[in-house]
């Protein structure tokens, strides 16, 4: 299942820097743009499963998953 996420991305000086909305805590700073799209990407796919394996284990065992669209 495909999912977006939106990059809110800038230059400031010689870096480019970029954080993800709708995921706290997943930002970036590279040398280019293309540099930083591409470390925003695995930062988030990272995060992403840490949140995962954290929800899982939270929840202990015979727990259920749900797809929610919104």
């Amino acid at each position: 299942m495909d999912q977006n996420y939106t990059a809110v991305i800038k230059q400031d000086g010689d870096w480019w820097i970029g954080w993800i909305e709708e995921v706290p805590g997943v930002n970036c700073q590279e040398r280019s743009k293309e540099e930083l799209l591409q470390s925003l990407r695995e930062v988030l796919s990272e995060a992403l499963e840490f949140n995962r394996q954290e929800a899982r284990l939270a929840a202990g065992d015979h727990f259920t998953e749900e797809h929610i669209a919104v």
